[in-house]
């Protein structure tokens, strides 16, 4: 007998609320970008999320959901974090891509977490994300790190930016 897991906890519709949940760790395909400067981040997503599914097909890897990217620590001029993808098992190897880049096996985090949608322009996130702690900060809980942007809509020229959702996901350290 097979067991169903249940959906990962992006799914569903978009989430007008902070939600706290307890959460399973997913396996991704990453890769990764220590001190990058900020101003060049969405060129180095673009970058990323193209390398990655003709990887993952090499591999034998499914995707498993869509493109995130993992923040580290707190951007400043300079970010840390991994764009990636969620895959059915784990990567066991690191894989090189034609850019001479390295993608690698690692995860989004479990346990308790703090999650709601954005759905509007990306260039919204900052106030979302502004909004999102706030909320987080007045239920008497505590934002912790690494946190976490969901691409549901994948941003294409024809896309209306206003109809793009992104989902923001903090651990919880409380």
């Amino acid at each position: 007998m097979t067991e169903s897991q249940p959906a990962p906890y992006y799914e569903g519709p978009p989430r007008s609320e902070v939600e706290f949940l307890e959460a399973a760790e997913i396996p991704t395909v990453v890769q990764k970008f220590k001190d990058h400067p900020l101003a060049a981040m969405p060129q180095a997503i673009d970058e990323a999320a193209s390398a990655l599914f003709p990887a993952l097909e090499a591999e034998g890897l499914r995707p498993a959901g869509p493109v995130f990217v993992l923040y580290e620590r707190m951007p400043d001029v300079n970010a840390t974090f991994e764009v990636g993808v969620p895959v059915d098992r784990p990567l066991t190897a690191t894989v090189p891509t034609p850019s001479g880049a390295w993608l690698e096996g690692s995860v989004l985090p479990g346990g308790a977490i703090a999650t709601v949608s954005h759905v509007g322009s990306y260039d919204r996130l900052g106030e979302a994300w502004g909004a999102f702690l706030e909320t987080v900060e007045s239920a008497h809980r505590k934002a912790g790190l690494p946190f976490w942007e969901i691409y549901m809509t994948e941003p294409t020229p024809e896309a209306d930016p206003e109809s793009m959702r992104t989902e923001l996901v903090i651990v919880l350290t409380d």
